[in-house]
């Protein structure tokens, strides 16, 4: 009787936890492959209306996170917005390519493909976004034409918090690539981004008033900024980034506008520059229109490849002169240090320091900088500073002309 007990309270224990673990709630999330749901792959039917239906279904699903899943295959996609608040995490996996219309008209918004308010969004995949951009490229003459049309960006974040994008593929964007607005606490990583070299104002990755920003493992090639980093932006990490053809990694341009706010708390380490106009740049207008901080920025590690402008700071900016001169910059910059910048430059000038006579440069520390002339012009690299005070430590190529 003792072993009949004793069995059968082990069946009871071994049926009561089957019981609790078929009980349990579900982790996984539910997934939404956009073909079952009406999207075509065939690269022409304008999957617009079957994106936006997902997401809402996706966005207001209540009980467990939710998946987009775009497989293989080539989606024409019109101008879409994706907008929060969604009642769970939302990821949205790209292994496909994501296809925009090739007439810039086709897109009524400034942004191709836009997320706004919302928390916890993941986008990852081996897939692209292909923004057709050969076609608007002409047409980017806005500097000198006041009809020019108004070109979009391929991806913008605006309001997005605690997220992240992995992996993916932006190819030949109309204006900008990956646009970033009030975004807090967000990573990139693995991310390739590709324009040619002289495609207009295609930057590679462009940041405003946003905080906490990690970019890391990523290669951004285009014909403007691999990097730009605007008003208000504090707390970013940059590493592990191979930039070029571009115009480098640059904080500004800054001071145009009275609105704008500080810029602090930069890291950018483990960099290589590859053939683009500028490296380590920072670029400010000559007449101001705020004053602001641009402060405790480390740039470390740093490898030029035949680059124009390795270290540049322009407190003068002027992109199509004449510029109306009303004074000097009203932007501070203090607080930066640049250690173990070496390589080639195709300037001769390979240090340009151009800081405001109204607001000098302060505390510019320069540690173990080696940058070397291989350009035409012959003769060894020189360094150029105007309203700096700084210190230098370790080897300097080109000498030094801090105070």
């Amino acid at each position: 009787m003792t072993c009949i007990a004793s069995a059968f309270k082990a069946l009871c224990l071994s049926l009561l936890f089957v019981a609790a673990v078929a009980s349990r709630p579900t982790n996984r999330p539910k997934v939404f492959n956009v073909q079952r749901y009406g999207a075509k792959a065939n690269g022409k039917t304008d999957n617009t209306k079957a994106f936006t239906n997902i997401w809402k279904s996706a966005c207001t699903r209540k009980g467990g996170n939710s998946k987009i899943y775009v497989p293989k295959g080539t989606f024409y996609l019109g101008g879409v917005e994706f907008v929060g608040p969604c009642a769970n995490q939302i990821e949205f996996v790209i292994d496909g390519t994501l296809l925009a219309p090739s007439n810039p008209r086709d897109i009524k918004n400034d942004t191709w493909i836009q997320f706004r308010y919302i928390n916890n969004l993941i986008i990852s995949g081996a897939g692209t976004l292909d923004g057709q951009g050969k076609e608007s490229w002409p047409l980017n003459d806005c500097h000198k034409n006041p009809n020019c049309p108004k070109l979009a960006m391929t991806m913008g974040f605006a309001f997005v918090n605690n997220s992240r994008i992995n992996g993916i593929t932006s190819l030949n964007s109309k204006m900008g690539h990956f646009n970033f607005f009030s975004v807090h606490h967000f990573n990139i990583t693995d991310v390739t981004v590709t324009a040619p070299g002289d495609s207009p104002n295609t930057d590679g990755l462009k940041f405003g008033f946003c905080s906490n920003i990690n970019i890391s493992r990523t290669h951004i090639g285009t014909g403007d900024d691999c990097i730009a980093i605007l008003s208000g932006t504090t707390n970013m990490d940059i590493s592990n980034v191979n930039c070029g053809p571009g115009h480098g990694i640059s904080v500004g341009s800054l001071g145009k506008n009275k609105e704008e706010k500080d810029v602090n708390g930069l890291t950018v380490r483990d960099i290589v520059f590859n053939g683009t106009s500028d490296g380590i740049r920072i670029k400010t207008w000559e007449s101001s229109a705020s004053k602001i901080l641009v402060s405790n920025f480390v740039y470390e590690n740093i490898q030029m490849i035949n680059v124009g402008n390795p270290i540049n700071i322009d407190q003068k900016y002027c992109p199509h002169p004449p510029c109306e001169n009303k004074g000097e910059s009203h932007v501070q910059i203090q607080d930066l240090k640049l250690k173990n910048i070496y390589g080639t430059s195709t300037n001769k000038v390979a240090v340009n320091l151009q800081c405001s006579k109204s607001f000098p440069c302060k505390k510019v520390e320069l540690i173990d900088i080696n940058l070397e002339h291989k350009g035409v012009e012959g003769g060894p690299s020189t360094a150029v500073c105007e309203n700096v005070d700084g210190s230098t430590r370790g080897k300097m190529v080109p000498q030094h002309c801090l105070n």
